[in-house]
């Protein structure tokens, strides 16, 4: 077996990057059991992306082929959005219909955000077009692969002429808002209860 390693997605590791996701995705922390459907989670934040935009799927590899972290995002959240919406959404929208409003579980405020593609467009960051959803198991964390596959994730950006990128993190992970000042992101002063928006210009190195 080879040291852990950075490299594209394949679609052999759907299953593993849904695992990490889920593992990761009650701000940083183990999300199994809070909804009622175990595959809701990654339907949101995870799915979309290696359905859409694979090219721009990042996985971190623990040397033996198997997948404990990624990065996966668009380098145009408007159009991605759309996408989401024509695309994405009629695939999936029979195992995950849109919820009563307002919604009253966890299950069901996640299927809002699910069904409203169009939120995750907003004037803030608009000079910052790219955005971003980054998970590593607890195990491969703070070694430097989280900066691997950023590192990664902006020379495609680079590649496509991409000006800056943004990402919304839950305001209570406070680990993951130390990674993402170390790796040059500034928070965009935008007013939620819960999530903070970030942002960093592609080559802001």
């Amino acid at each position: 077996m080879t040291g852990p390693r950075i490299r594209l997605y394949r679609p052999e590791d759907r299953a593993a990057l849904f695992d990490v996701c889920v593992r990761t995705g009650l701000d940083g922390g183990d999300a199994r059991g809070v909804y009622a459907d175990e595959d809701l989670l990654p339907a949101v934040f995870l799915a979309p992306y290696l359905d859409l935009e694979p090219e721009l799927a990042f996985v971190l590899d623990r040397g033996d082929g198997t997948a404990v972290g990624y990065l996966v995002g668009t380098a145009d959240t408007p159009a991605f959005a759309g996408r989401l919406r024509r695309e994405y959404l009629p695939r999936v929208a029979g195992r995950f219909p849109a919820p009563p409003d307002p919604p009253t579980t966890p299950s069901e405020e996640m299927l809002t955000v699910l069904h409203a593609p169009e939120g995750m467009v907003r004037p803030e960051v608009a000079g910052y077009p790219a955005h971003l959803h980054i998970d590593l198991l607890p195990g491969h964390q703070r070694g430097g692969h989280g900066r691997a596959l950023m590192t990664a994730y902006l020379a495609a950006l680079a590649e496509r002429a991409v000006p800056g990128v943004h990402l919304v993190m839950p305001s209570a992970n406070r680990p993951a808002r130390v990674f993402y000042d170390r790796l040059g992101f500034h928070d965009l002063g935008v007013e939620h209860p819960s999530v903070t928006y970030l942002a960093r210009a592609v080559d802001a190195g």
